[in-house]
């Protein structure tokens, strides 16, 4: 069973990209030449997300990957623009932004359409900034059905362009890992699901080449309906066994645990820090010296629209001025796209 190769070459820190309203980013006519020179050595979207985490795996205890969530093309957008390394496609998410709560009534095909939506605006974003996409970690649930079924989803978020995919040991239907109601397969069934996932990542590889199967995040909620122990002996199933290449421990509820977990299970991990959740939501720097690779912020993005426009509309209904709420109509229109269709509506004018 392959496991996670030792990879250097980690890339820099890429920096914020915000520009005042009406300030163009460098052209597509200069940007493009670049973009292509590069492309001989162009990198897939695993290999990316690999080397990020031998980078952090090699600092020793250094902060760990910062992954907002996204769930649409937009918050795809503003993560890339706000220079993060890399995000991760929250299941809340996407069924939040299609009217429904994360208890899996939304299907596999619409969870791959959201894929490709977050693909697509993130190699935009990509193209505008002048650098390569950032890698994305997609939430698989369960798989969708059984072993096979979880086989079928890593090979469709790995055409929709995702680095990464999380498949978990919950009864379908699946629901957030933070409320009640959870049940959880066995544990054979557990790690067949994780073996057939990381099965498939291999038999990507092999169609379309090294560096091209998305990296398997194995995600445990027996912590929850077992025990810290069962939650333990999961994950390092699913390394041993199952071949995946990060795991995670869903809604450990103390340091200490935090801090075992870490001790017992090798290779990244990834800690979920939800706010108001049952995990302690701790500074990055705390996380990387427990020995945490990955911290994920799963509805910070979500809560904080949410927020913002009930408050807006609670404004709008009492006839209250919504000007402190809300971004100029320049500043809304560059961070939906408006500023590069411009430059490149320019490029193929006939006129």
């Amino acid at each position: 069973r392959r496991t996670t190769k030792q990879l250097g070459a980690p890339s820099p820190s890429p920096s914020p990209s915000k520009l005042p309203p009406g300030e163009l980013r460098p052209s597509s006519s200069a940007i493009l030449p670049a973009i292509v020179e590069s492309l001989a050595a162009a990198v897939p979207p695993p290999e990316r997300l690999r080397r990020l985490l031998n980078a952090q795996q090699e600092s020793n205890g250094g902060s760990p990957i910062l992954m907002p969530c996204c769930y649409d093309g937009l918050t795809s957008r503003l993560i890339a623009r706000a220079g993060f390394e890399a995000t991760f496609m929250t299941g809340f998410g996407v069924s939040g932004a299609r009217g429904h709560p994360d208890t899996q009534l939304v299907s596999y095909a619409e969870m791959a359409d959201s894929a490709n939506i977050v693909g697509e605006a993130l190699s935009g974003a990509a193209l505008e900034l002048g650098k390569d996409p950032i890698p994305c970690i997609a939430d698989g649930d369960t798989g969708y059905g059984n072993a096979v079924n979880a086989k079928r989803t890593v090979f469709g978020y790995a055409r929709a362009g995702m680095a990464g995919i999380m498949i978990e040991d919950q009864v379908a239907p699946k629901r957030c890992g933070h409320v009640s109601g959870k049940s959880t397969v066995s544990f054979d069934e557990a790690v067949a699901r994780v073996r057939a996932a990381s099965d498939a990542r291999d038999e990507y590889e092999t169609l379309h080449g090294p560096g091209t199967g998305p990296l398997v995040l194995a995600r445990t909620d027996a912590l929850k309906t077992h025990d810290f122990e069962e939650g333990v002996r999961r994950c390092q199933a699913f390394r041993e066994a199952g071949g995946c290449d990060m795991t995670f421990l869903e809604a450990p509820e103390s340091i200490e645990q935090m801090r075992e977990y870490c001790a017992r299970v090798p290779g990244p991990k990834l800690a979920n820090m939800l706010e108001h959740g049952r995990t302690p939501v701790l500074p990055p720097d705390e996380l990387g010296r427990m020995g945490y690779t990955i911290a994920a912020y799963p509805l910070t993005l979500l809560s904080a629209s949410v927020k913002a426009m009930e408050r807006s509309l609670d404004l709008i209904r009492k006839g209250e001025s919504t000007e402190d709420m809300i971004l100029t109509f320049e500043e809304t229109k560059d961070a939906v796209g408006f500023s590069r269709y411009a430059q490149e509506e320019g490029r193929y004018k006939t006129d």
